[in-house]
């Protein structure tokens, strides 16, 4: 039962970093889902209250990081709520049409053509705003990252160092 624990809070954790460049996979929440089978198989006495008002603290960070990264990177670079709805959409949508590559370039796409169709914008303003979805996408994936790492070390660190 041990084995089938420990693989199953992996999987969770392999799936939550699979969610950073996958959209449609809720990240975090498989991150954390891991450390409830945690609690499920081994003990839940293991992880301290503090240990998931931390946790629960990234998660709600995590959400608003991406949102927060995305419409900095358009408004930054020149774009609109059109092009942010359009980088958001292709951001959805791009992995699906083109599988990999499509996480870049569908919110590439998506704020170019969202700020051509709906604010008449110029090819180069519409280009800009282009750019800054995916520099947005890459600094939000770059943080939820790093914190998503930090949100496993520190679970390690503490059932590493629980009263067994």
């Amino acid at each position: 039962m041990e084995i089938i624990g420990w693989v199953l809070i992996l999987l969770f954790f392999v799936i939550g970093f699979i969610g950073l460049v996958y959209p449609i996979i809720p990240a975090v929440l498989f991150i954390f889902g891991g450390f409830v089978i945690y609690g499920l198989f081994f003990s839940f006495s293991d992880l301290p209250w503090w240990f998931w008002a931390i946790q629960s603290l990234f998660v709600v960070l995590l959400f608003g990081a991406d949102a927060i990264a995305n419409a900095f990177g358009v408004k930054k670079f020149g774009g609109s709520k059109a092009g942010l709805w359009g980088s958001t959409i292709g951001l959805i949508v791009g992995p699906f049409v083109i599988p990999i590559i499509g996480i870049l370039i569908g919110p590439f796409i998506g704020a170019i053509v969202a700020e051509i169709l709906f604010n008449k914008s110029s090819v180069k303003k519409s280009f800009l705003s282009g750019v800054g979805s995916v520099v947005g996408f890459i600094t939000s994936v770059f943080t939820k990252g790093v914190i998503q790492t930090v949100m496993i070390a520190i679970f390690f660190i503490i059932i590493n160092y629980s009263d067994k």
